[in-house]
């Protein structure tokens, strides 16, 4: 076996920052078995700088391959090399991100290798004695927590989603090899054609990168006070944010869902003003560097991972929040 693998991606060259990422989970469960950690990269003419930073940032070694055919993901080429490189050097793990590519390559891998994969982990662990991955992730509505393991097949594959985990300090000077894999060319054909691609405009498009989110939630009681999230979101320069049942229930669009079912954030501020803290709020949210809370319900769970708890109405702490604001942007403080 040759230890636990990542799956890096790559776009016009330049590797995604789930790359990274990964290669923080992918540490934790190398140094647990003590085997090596290895980056798997597909695509062209790759920034070399990228590649050392994979090195410098965890991985041990890098699988490259290398091909104009691979400059962008196509499901069956990129399923043929990830299934020859572990024929042939035989992981004990592989973990991607839940993207779009991970969610779309990974199962079709599985099916590929005749082994299991476990989407959407929260958290990856190994198993003592056994050296199990144990594959954790939100079920039934987010109303649990399931584990998950493949003991019976090899390799152990997961996804896990992007923003979950930091990044691993650069370690400057970090040694490491790259392996440049040469592939046969019928491992490139495919029964697909890319024709182009388009991106989609929304205005929560920026969520999962913005610096601050604040999101609301059932509490809010009814679509018209989401003015209120939006306003205070303004103020701050914030992305907002929401639970799934206010989108659910239509007070706000999808595409500002936080959780298991939406979107993943990790930023410096997460404000979660009348949300209760489900199990699928909380994966989505849990790595935020500063998480304040608002609540009535001073049992609600979201206070449990809250860095800064008020407990009070909402429709009182809010208009104050903004009114003070204001007052200070008016003064000119930042």
């Amino acid at each position: 076996m040759s230890g636990v693998w990542t799956l890096s991606e790559q776009i016009n060259g330049q590797l995604k920052p789930i790359s990274f990422e990964l290669l923080a989970r992918g540490r934790k469960l190398a140094d647990k078995l003590n085997v090596e950690l290895c980056a798997i990269v597909i695509g062209t003419n790759l920034d070399q700088d990228s590649l050392q930073e994979l090195i410098m940032r965890g991985a041990d070694r890098i699988y490259l391959v290398e091909n104009p055919v691979l400059e962008h993901f196509l499901v069956e080429p990129y399923a043929n090399i990830l299934q020859y490189l572990i024929k042939s050097y035989n992981p004990e793990i592989l973990i991607a991100g839940a993207t779009t590519l991970g969610r779309t390559l990974m199962p079709y891998v599985a099916i590929k290798v005749n082994t299991g994969l476990t989407a959407d982990c929260t958290e990856l662990e190994i198993e003592e004695g056994t050296g199990n991955l144990l594959q954790i992730r939100p079920a039934i509505g987010g109303n649990i927590l399931a584990t998950i393991k493949t003991p019976k097949h090899r390799p152990q594959m997961a996804t896990v989603r992007p923003k979950s985990m930091p990044i691993l300090p650069r370690i400057d000077g970090r040694k490491g090899e790259i392996l440049r894999i040469q592939i046969l060319p019928e491992l490139l054909k495919s029964n697909t054609e890319r024709l182009g691609s388009r991106s989609s405009v929304d205005e929560a498009q920026s969520l999962e990168d913005s610096d601050k989110v604040v999101s609301g939630g059932r509490g809010l009681k009814k679509a018209d006070n989401f003015a209120l999230i939006r306003e205070l979101a303004e103020l701050l320069s914030a992305a907002v944010g929401a639970s799934r049942e206010t989108v659910d229930r239509g007070w706000v669009s999808y595409p500002h869902q936080v959780g298991l079912t939406g979107k993943t954030v990790s930023p410096k501020l997460y404000m979660a003003i009348g949300i209760s803290g489900a199990i699928q709020h909380l994966a989505g949210m849990k790595t935020s560097e500063n998480i304040v809370a608002i609540n009535n319900d001073p049992e609600a769970q979201i206070f449990q991972v809250a860095d800064f708890g008020i407990i009070g109405d909402l429709f009182e702490i809010v208009p104050a929040l903004i009114e003070e604001l204001r007052k200070r942007k008016n003064n000119g403080n930042s």
